[in-house]
């Protein structure tokens, strides 16, 4: 299973609108999600364990802080589920 770009940049911007508690249509790919009023850090966690649960994946720490936007958060899943894609040679091969 594939999941364009496009697909993850709808999905976070929905669980992020959610979580900070505006309209989807709202909340731009390029909106700095540090400068929107209401957010901390604990908001922000818990967007990321949502989209963690959503996609069965589980983000680096080194990349979560290192990220502001949606399309950064959407960009980083994206690396994640690439990962998680690519099977790990020599676990049990013959």
């Amino acid at each position: 299973m594939t999941t364009s770009l496009n697909d993850i940049t709808t999905t976070v911007t929905a669980i992020a609108a959610a979580e900070i508690g505006i309209p989807a249509a709202e909340l731009a790919a390029d909106t700095d999600l540090r400068g929107v009023e209401g957010v901390d850090s604990v908001k922000v966690l818990r967007m990321i364990a949502k989209i963690e649960r959503e996609y069965d994946i589980e983000l680096e720490d080194e990349d979560v802080f290192g990220v502001s936007s949606v399309s950064d958060v959407a960009t980083v899943v994206e690396k994640a589920l690439s990962e998680k894609a690519v099977p790990m040679k020599g676990l049990g091969a013959k």
